[in-house]
């Protein structure tokens, strides 16, 4: 599995285990079960820092929950020690993106510039609030954070090639 940086995404992290046969629940980013069924290999990359590949034998929807059963993880001693975890999918592994559509990846690390010029700092994280996503920007040299919405009021244009993203405040939004 290829594991450059710009190839692979994060889809997900393991939230817990699910019974005693070492089957996981698992909290998607994207909801996409469907690239999980297909998926033949993914990266597991543990919270102490080491990565391994592993595959994935069974990816089901159950009461709304994903649960994952991987290769090799038979019980729920080693399951457990999997909470915490990312999975990560090779690009290809994904469906193409829609105009207007990006996978956070492709976001995190972006500079944020406002249309009258501004650079605000760099999209260091994202989280998801139900009605749209929120860009947290934080400003490198200052360490002022900025929290923006991604909502096409806000967002007037995203360049991945030159890494930046160009926002019209709302009133009031840079003074929070």
């Amino acid at each position: 599995m290829d594991d450059s940086q710009n190839n692979l995404i994060p889809v997900g992290r393991i939230s817990g285990t699910h019974g005693i046969r070492g089957q996981i629940r698992f909290h998607s980013y994207s909801g996409n079960l469907v690239s999980l069924q297909k998926a033949k290999d993914v990266l597991l990359s543990m919270p102490d820092g080491k990565s391994r590949q592993v595959r994935i034998n069974q990816a089901v929807n159950h009461s709304g929950k994903i649960l994952l059963t991987l290769d090799g993880f038979t019980e729920i001693d080693q399951s457990s020690l999997l909470i915490g975890s990312e999975l990560s999918l090779r690009r290809d592994q994904l469906p193409p993106t829609e105009p207007d559509e990006y996978y956070w990846n492709d976001l995190l690390g972006l500079k944020v510039i406002t249309t009258d010029g501004q650079l605000l700092g760099i999209i260091r994280d994202i989280m998801e609030t139900g009605a749209n996503d929120v860009y947290l920007v934080r400003d490198e040299n200052t360490k002022h954070e900025y929290l923006i919405p991604a909502i096409d009021d806000v967002i007037s244009r995203v360049d991945i090639e030159s890494r930046t993203m160009t926002i019209t405040p709302l009133e009031g939004l840079l003074e929070l």
